[in-house]
């Protein structure tokens, strides 16, 4: 056994005014009570030797909580966590480094704190240096990096040191798009290493991949701890309890940086205003399979003539952006320009993901995307995915394949191919492994 919880709690007192004198705490002991938040109650469960063990569950449910708890950096009001082994933990990356400290201080200092001594340190020094790409960097002060150089230092020193346990809370997605690959094999890596991990997540396509088992938490009690696609059934369940969306959700209206506001009682100053976004042939009982229709119907309205269009973007659970398209390149002819109320249909003919939980962001902007007039995330818009077997990915792709037993004589004829569909044969499942795709600058996304 890698890990055990037993019977753990964890309450926090918040709001609470601290008393400053024995005079102010005798007198006035009532008025400096706070409120008591249950933020975890009788968490029960263990992680065997060599496992990967995901936890689910939306924010505020307690699982940052019961990551600290089982790293030893909170303790719990009640029940107890044993760990055998050595243990790093990625909670906050670059939160146990000194500013002061130069980088390569902070990596003597960091591995001391985790248990690891100088000696080993030495041994796997320039390792650490050069995969948080840092070589020119490492001497300076570390309150002089920049949050990513902080983050990339922070990852190459928990993982390098291959402690018997890790744990990862949110963390996978650091630095740029190179050094995501390349936390994402170091993770590969530690887990074909047979190592012990306790991945925290808020993608469930990430813990179907890594993960053996999942617990799913919600308000702190636990929901489900076992099968990961079970996990994630129930996790996706939890998210649809009204109780448990957010003001964005409830309102469906957010600012231009994605945070949810209320417009009801503003004065609507803008010319063209949203006023509902809604997926019709959504069924909350019967999701949707992969390569069927979805409609979506958005309604608008105008008080004055502008020119604008309206973009649809289609946004995974965990927020990824699968497709960016606006009305300037699905629609053969300008919106309207006349003042009032315009209904706007949209369809997707073949639908292209896979399981999932997807919504539909609408934009209301300037055919430049120079200023945005209205942007809301109607609940309505939201629709579930659900393949007739488990599956973990993003999209549903037409792919075929090809026996090849003679593979010298079709490379041949590959490079003799006048039409050049020789190069894309070998492109897709050939020499190499890399697909290099290319779309319209108006199209971001995954698929569109």
């Amino acid at each position: 056994m890698a890990i055990e919880v037993d019977g753990v709690s964890k309450s926090f007192k918040i709001g609470a005014e601290p008393a400053k004198t024995l005079k102010d705490r005798l007198l006035s002991f009532r008025s400096h009570e706070g409120q008591v938040v249950q933020a975890l109650s009788g968490v029960d469960f263990q992680v065997e030797q060599g496992e990967s063990f995901g936890i689910l569950g939306h924010n505020g449910s307690g699982k940052s909580t019961l990551l600290k708890i089982m790293a030893g950096t909170i303790r719990p009001t009640d029940g107890r966590v044993r760990v055998h082994g050595r243990l790093s933990a990625l909670l906050e990356l670059g939160a146990g480094f000194h500013p002061d400290l130069s980088g390569r201080e902070n990596i003597y200092l960091n591995a001391s704190i985790l248990g690891f001594p100088r000696q080993e340190v030495d041994r796997i020094f320039d390792e650490i240096v050069s995969f948080a790409e840092l070589e020119e960097f490492i001497d300076l002060q570390v309150k002089f990096y920049s949050s990513g150089m902080t983050a990339r230092l922070g990852f190459a020193v928990a993982t390098n040191l291959e402690p018997d346990v890790l744990l990862v809370d949110e963390v996978l997605a650091v630095g740029d798009e190179a050094f995501q690959l390349k936390c994402m094999e170091r993770v590969h890596r530690f887990r074909s290493m047979g190592r012990t991990m306790v991945i925290v997540s808020h993608g469930p396509e990430l813990v179907r991949e890594l993960c053996d088992r999942a617990l799913v938490l919600e308000r702190g009690r636990m929901l489900h701890v076992g099968d990961v696609s079970e996990a994630i059934e129930t996790y996706r369940a939890a998210l649809h309890d009204p109780s448990t969306r957010s003001m964005a959700a409830t309102t469906g209206r957010v600012d231009n940086s994605g945070e949810p506001v209320d417009r009801a009682t503003e004065e609507v100053t803008e010319p063209v205003t949203l006023l509902s976004g809604r997926v019709i042939d959504a069924n909350p009982e019967v999701p949707f399979m992969p390569g069927e229709r979805i409609r979506v119907v958005v309604r608008y309205a105008m008080t004055e003539p502008v020119e604008f269009r309206i973009r649809l973007a289609l946004r995974s659970q965990d927020n990824m952006v699968m497709m960016n398209r606006s009305t300037t390149d699905v629609l053969d002819e300008p919106l309207p320009s006349e003042p009032g109320e315009v209904e706007l249909q949209f369809a997707i003919n073949d639908l292209p993901l896979l399981d999932g939980t997807y919504r539909f962001a609408i934009v209301a902007e300037t055919p430049d995307a120079g200023h945005v007039y209205d942007r809301i995330i109607p609940p309505a818009a939201e629709f579930a995915v659900r393949g007739p077997d488990p599956s973990f990915g993003r999209v549903d792709m037409d792919i075929s394949g090809t026996i090849i037993t003679d593979p010298d004589r079709a490379d041949h004829d590959r490079a003799h191919d006048d039409d050049g569909a020789g190069a894309v044969a070998t492109g897709k499942g050939g020499s190499g492994p890399a697909l290099d795709v290319r779309a319209p600058a108006d199209s971001v996304g995954l698929s569109g």
